[in-house]
């Protein structure tokens, strides 16, 4: 009796582990999600859709874009992050939700560095800071120094929204200048370049591809791209770091994200398809043409990365927020 109980419990023991040899199936097995946590359209969505389809070929399973606007990017993420950790369901991260609205008052429920697992870095976002050609400044060190002969009267700029990556762009020229910023939360980039043009307003730290045609064509004036080296989306464009702000760095970015616990190297294949696939000429130029520049680091390099920004925009945030005299 003793035998046969133990032969039965044996085969069953047997069969539980066939069954889980079965299942445990080379990653991925089956189609993974990519959560955009912006509107279709836009060029976080433009820049998922071409990376999804060179992903979906080297990885041999379909990458889906799915697009989960709101909250600034956070509700898409928000949703990456309360998925099982087993790499089928990724989103898109930007500056924004994830080193910026932390730190903000009001934030969303989403903790970054305890909700997600940085997976790779995929782009730079180009921003510019324009004047209209009313205002006189030809360059932003001339801006500068005509500011410091009115301390007192803030410089009026309009930006995408409050804590947006251009609000916080400019107020870093403010601290760093010495000079006194006073932010004006548009509807988005459009809407602003559109008051600077119109004369509304006399600056602007919008993205580059809203306002770079107008630049091209004597309309507006470019004072310098907020990244630390000229940007291949338009390299005629000085930086302000050599246009009067020596050592300012304030690219807006993007990249890849799993809920948090995502194994290694389940992070670290999605991230070895996602280095394959910038560095095919033809990807990155379609990367530039939807305004942005690539710029791959992997999961280690990535985590560093938004952990530095994150201590950095949340010391500006604390900086802007505090009474002033």
């Amino acid at each position: 009796m003793n035998i046969t109980r133990f032969t039965a419990a044996a085969l069953g023991l047997a069969s539980l582990l066939g069954a889980h040899a079965a299942g445990a199936q080379p990653y991925p097995s089956k189609p993974i999600t990519l959560i955009v946590p912006f509107a279709a359209g836009a060029s976080a969505d433009g820049i998922a859709r071409v990376l999804a389809k060179d992903m979906s070929a080297s990885l041999g399973q379909p990458v889906v874009v799915e697009n989960k606007p709101g909250g600034g990017g956070a509700v898409g993420l928000m949703m990456v992050s309360h998925t099982k950790p087993d790499g089928y369901t990724l989103g898109m991260g930007a500056t924004g939700a994830i080193a910026v609205n932390p730190h903000r008052p009001g934030a969303s429920p989403l903790k970054p560095e305890q909700d997600l697992t940085p997976v790779a870095k995929l782009a730079n976002i180009p921003l510019v800071m324009i004047a209209g050609k009313s205002t006189g400044y030809a360059s932003l060190k001339d801006l500068i120094q005509k500011a410091k002969q009115h301390p007192a009267e803030p410089l009026i700029y309009g930006t995408p929204g409050q804590y947006t990556a251009q609000h916080l762009s400019g107020e870093l020229v403010g601290e760093m200048a010495g000079i006194k910023m006073s932010a004006v939360p548009y509807r988005g980039s459009g809407p602003a370049v559109s008051d600077v043009l119109g004369g509304q307003i006399g600056l602007a730290v919008v993205d580059l591809t809203s306002a770079y045609p107008h630049v091209k064509a004597g309309a507006l004036v470019a004072l310098g791209v907020t990244s630390a080296q000229r940007t291949k989306v338009a390299p005629d464009l000085p930086t302000l770091a050599e246009s009067g702000l020596p050592g300012y760095d304030a690219p807006a970015w993007m990249g890849l994200f799993g809920p948090a616990q995502l194994p290694p190297d389940i992070a670290g294949k999605i991230a070895d398809a996602v280095r394959d696939a910038l560095a095919k000429p033809a990807v990155q130029q379609q990367v530039i043409g939807l305004a942005a520049e690539p710029d791959y680091a992997d999961a280690a390099q990535f985590a560093a990365f938004t952990h530095a920004e994150s201590e950095r925009w949340g010391k500006l945030l604390q900086s802007i927020s505090a009474p002033r005299n």
